[in-house]
């Protein structure tokens, strides 16, 4: 899961709101490619695999899930590698504070943009759909108490849950979501992906319903052009437990994912960690 979210956010991060001509022309999935307008080094990983981190530690660690403990674990996993990627406001928030304390007192959490649901993936692995949209709702308050910036983190994290435990043909996934999440989630999305939090959603159900392989999957995210990082990241976090995708990410992919101390190989035993939490079906 981890995996795969990081390199659909790192080939995304090349594309993000480039202009259409770009992305038809270097969405080969041959090589990470360069933003033409961003400092992002190709292969580096942004703030939607960083935010998943901190939700993966705090889940493996068994930290109290409240506010102030994922908020805790949001500065800490920033503060120990800073990086590019974050809105500009919000990297200027985490250098600026603390503490978790200080997160909560300080943070605005009105928005309805994809912070949220970008980092809601790994919640997809406890047991119950009850249990998954509560923990998915208790995290994206922190930061996006809004009803679609919440419904779009709440969903982000049951397309994961879906997948893993096996709950159905993935052509039902986005009426499994409108069965437990407000939103039009099975309405197929076209077009650019703007910055609200539902449109990544929205995007990444059609995706993963349109393709039957992870190198399509990742193409057709990035083929929508706008946010697509985001949207890859959703998307191919729920993919990665799905049993009608092939897992066929190309391997220049995987491997030239950058692999410092918090990279390839922290992600691959993060993810061992936190697959370990799925119950088997009785």
């Amino acid at each position: 899961m981890l995996v795969e979210l990081a390199v659909g956010d790192a080939y995304g991060a090349g594309f993000e709101y480039a202009d259409r001509e770009v992305v038809a022309r270097d969405n080969d999935l041959t090589r990470y490619v360069r933003h033409p307008r961003h400092r992002i080094a190709p292969g580096r990983y942004t703030d939607d695999t960083q935010m998943s981190i901190a939700i993966a530690e705090a889940i493996v660690g068994d930290l109290p899930w409240t506010p102030l403990a994922l908020a805790e674990k949001f500065v800490a996993v920033f503060k120990r590698d800073p990086r590019e990627g974050y809105a500009a406001r919000f990297y200027d928030f985490l250098q600026r504070i603390s503490s978790g304390e200080e997160f909560l007192r300080a943070i605005e959490p009105a928005s309805e943009k994809s912070g949220a649901a970008m980092r809601a993936a790994p919640i997809g692995v406890f047991p119950t759909v009850a249990e998954v949209i509560s923990r998915a709702t208790i995290q994206a308050r922190i930061t996006h108490d809004t009803p679609a910036g919440t419904n779009a983190a709440v969903a982000a994290a049951l397309m994961a849950h879906y997948f893993l435990y096996r709950l159905g043909p993935k052509r039902e996934l986005g009426a499994f979501l409108e069965a437990h999440v407000p939103g039009e989630w099975a309405q197929p999305w076209q077009g650019k992906v703007k910055s609200k939090g539902w449109m990544s959603v929205r995007a990444a159900v059609t995706a993963l319903a349109e393709s039957a392989t992870m190198s399509a999957l990742l193409r057709r995210c990035v083929a929508f052009t706008g946010d697509v990082d985001t949207v890859a990241a959703i998307a191919l976090a729920a993919g990665a437990g799905s049993i009608e995708i092939a897992q066929d990410l190309p391997e220049a992919l995987v491997w030239q994912l950058e692999d410092g101390p918090y990279g390839r190989s922290y992600l691959a035993d993060l993810d061992r960690r936190l697959l370990a939490r799925v119950r088997a079906p009785s």
